[in-house]
Parts: C-alpha cells; structure tokens; sequence
C-alpha cells in the first residue's frame, strides 16, 4: 500500500480531493477505502460469504429466541424420542420433523438443532477472541521487528521460530489436563474458553507477525516515514501513527483468513476431549460423541460438520475477496 511522500501518513487520514479538468469537468478523486468497497461490491462470492458469515453472527447473538421458537433447550432430554432397544431415534432420518428440525441424538435423544444453534457461540466466540488476541500480538511485535531491525528483530524473529516449531496440540492436551476445574478467578467454561484462547492466540501470532515485519521493512523505507522523522516524530508515533494504519489491510485480510482456522482448531480440541466440557454444545464435541454413532445416526454427525464447512468456507469467500479488494494492483 503506497502512500504520499509530502504529508506523513496522509495516505489514510487525507480526504480525495476534487481536480478540476478542461471545459469546467470536475473528477471527484476516490479514497482506499471507496476503491475497495467499490472492488469488493463487485464480487458476489465474497459478498455471499460475507452474507452467511452476518447470518451465523446473529444466529450466535440470538440462539435462544431461534431455539425457544424452532427448538427445544439443548440440555433437555426427550427419551420418548428412543427407541430402547437400538438407542436411536424412533422413526426415520434420525428422528428429522417438524418438532426436531435436525433430529435428536443418540441414547438421550437432545435436540440436534438447538444444540448446533448454541454451538455456534462458542466457536465464533473462540475464533474471534483467539484471532484478535493473535492480530494483537503479531502486529505489534511484527512492525517493532520490522522498524528496528538489528538485535530487536532478531530476538523477536527466532521467537517467532520457536512458536512456530512448537507442537502446539500437544501442549494444549498437556495443557488442558493439568489446569483445575478453577483458577485465575474462572470456572466451568468461562475457565476452558479463556484457555483455549489463549493456547489458540498464542500459537497464531508468528503467521501475523511475520507478514507485518515484512511489510514494515519496506514501508520503513518510505519517504512518509523519512518525512515524519524530519519533523522531530519519535519511533513509537512512527510506528503506531504513521506506519500503523497503513498495515490495516494485510492485518485486515489476514484476521479474516485466520478466523476459519481458529474455528477448525477448536474443533479438533473439543473432538480430542480437551476443549468445551459436557453437556455445553460445541460442534467439535459434537462431532466427536457422533463418531460411535454415525453409521446408524447419521444426522447427528452431518448438522455439526455441515455448520464447521459452511463458516469455514464463508470467511475464506470473503476473506479471499477482501484480500483482492485492497490489493492496490489487482484490476
């Protein structure tokens, strides 16, 4: 992303001014910003994507009013709904009608829907927390590396390496058995969430953090940058005023990209058993419990898996479309 050399960081903060052209033609000048939404309308794959991703946000928001009119708790037991001797549901399609949208499960026969609906919450939950806690750390750490280089980008760079090399499943399995069932002031899932976070956070920085270093090596290099140290500005208002905002697309894009990610991993904590304790619903524990029952239950491993790939590939749409639309060389 370029940006003038007279005004320091007047690539973001100055407004399109209008140039005035023969026979008193005016052409009103456009900003990034009205170039990308006007890039990014053009693509309706991205914006369908954006579309399911809006969707699922406000099924997560408002869970229980779509439970409380299309569903049941998803904590209530509804053994009328078993057969007892196969432990299934009775009738077909997994117990599929108009009382049980999605079915009921296995042996206690829950409502699928209402779980896969608050399900939803804790996933997004995760993802988001865990990608903003990452964007935090690999942004910061990233332009101070890039702008400082020397010893400074060479302690936070092998860093990097060390986080990357990490086996990072394997810590959180250790991890996650060793922690009480309180601490630090939390319990229950408040207490899981918070650690999936941070083991989550923790492990995705590097990826941020050395897309950031790269950028900021070149736009250091910059003559805004030359500018704004002419005119007495000290590094840490070059860094977060000036190279700052114009590192928000990539950070942007990637915090998009990372979301689906984010969302897989904690998935596969809750198939392991380290994630979302029982009863709380969680598509990844979910997905695990429907493991000895999906050949004869096969509803109560497809709604889960079906909810993972739809969001996962509605913030990849979208996240591949926003990266188009603020590539200043895209067409």
């Amino acid at each position: 992303m370029t940006a003038p050399s007279d005004v320091p960081g007047s690539a973001v903060h100055a407004e399109p001014e209008a140039v005035t052209v023969g026979m008193g033609t005016t052409i009103q000048g456009r900003s990034l910003g009205a170039i990308a939404w006007r890039r990014l309308r053009r693509d309706r794959v991205a914006l369908g994507g954006a579309a399911v991703i809006v969707l699922l946000v406000l099924v997560a928001i408002f869970a229980p009013l779509i439970v409380a009119l299309l569903g049941h708790p998803p904590l209530d037991f509804h053994y009328e709904k078993i057969d007892p001797d196969l432990q299934v549901a009775n009738g077909p399609f997994g117990g599929i009608s108009h009382d049980f949208l999605f079915g009921v499960e296995p042996v206690n026969g829950r409502d699928i829907f209402s779980r896969v609906v608050y399900g939803s919450r804790i996933s997004l939950l995760i993802a988001f927390l865990a990608t903003l806690l990452a964007v935090l750390i690999g942004a910061v750490l990233g332009v101070v590396a890039g702008y400082f280089g020397g010893w400074v980008d060479t302690l936070i760079s092998r860093t990097m390496d060390v986080f990357l090399a990490f086996p990072i499943l394997l810590f959180a399995l250790a991890l996650a058995g060793i922690i009480p069932d309180k601490a630090f002031g939390l319990e229950g899932d408040a207490l899981r969430i918070a650690l999936i976070v941070v083991i989550i956070g923790f492990s995705s920085w590097p990826y941020i953090g050395r897309i950031i270093r790269g950028q900021t090596l070149s736009l250091r290099e910059r003559e805004f940058v030359d500018a704004a140290r002419s005119l007495g500005a000290r590094s840490p208002r070059i860094l977060f005023t000036e190279m700052m905002p114009n590192l928000v697309a990539p950070i942007l894009v990637y915090a998009t990209l990372l979301i689906p990610t984010n969302i897989l991993f904690e998935a596969a904590l809750s198939f392991l058993g380290v994630g979302i304790r029982p009863p709380t619903p969680s598509w990844g524990g979910m997905l695990s419990d429907a493991t000895h029952w999906f050949q004869i239950a096969p509803n109560f491993m497809l709604f889960p898996g079906l909810a993972i790939f739809v969001t996962v590939l509605a913030f990849n749409l979208f996240g591949d479309g926003l990266r188009d639309a603020l590539d200043p060389r895209s067409r």
